[in-house]
């Protein structure tokens, strides 16, 4: 399955999540052992919501440090999970490009969120990936 199907799952649980009050992990656990209708969730949708969960107090903190006007709390709920996600992967996950991340997080947002949201999101991600040391692995494009 395709890295963007996983993604907009991960969206799912993690949207899901916030929606009810629920423990991201708790509610992981039911999604793998219970799919429901769904297929099983893929591999790295799992490591991203368990990503998520283990980091959420660190990525919220680099959202609400960057984010001018909007804390995480005031952000729309599938807004500030798709940011979750590109700032997981941006800081956590050496596999994936920044600009992939941020990419990946526009095209969900263009399918699933406000017209404002698009641009909002990039520049968030943007001043994030600015401020990472320079030189790590992850800034770095073939």
């Amino acid at each position: 399955m395709a890295r963007s199907t996983a993604r907009k799952r991960a969206l799912n649980t993690l949207y899901e999540a916030d929606e009810k009050g629920q423990s991201i992990l708790s509610l992981l656990d039911e999604r793998i052992a219970e799919p429901g209708a769904q297929t099983p969730l893929p591999e790295y949708a799992i490591e991203i919501v368990r990503g998520v969960a283990d980091n959420r107090r660190d990525i919220d903190g680099l959202l609400n440090e960057h984010s001018t006007g909007w804390k995480v709390k005031r952000m729309h709920v599938v807004d500030r999970n798709i940011l979750r996600i590109a700032v997981w992967e941006i800081v956590y996950n050496d596999d994936v490009p920044d600009k992939v991340a941020i990419d990946e997080a526009l095209n969900l947002a263009k399918q699933l969120c406000d017209d404002d949201a698009p641009a909002f999101i990039h520049g968030l991600l943007s001043a994030i990936c600015a401020s990472k040391p320079h030189g790590a692995p992850t800034d770095q494009t073939n």
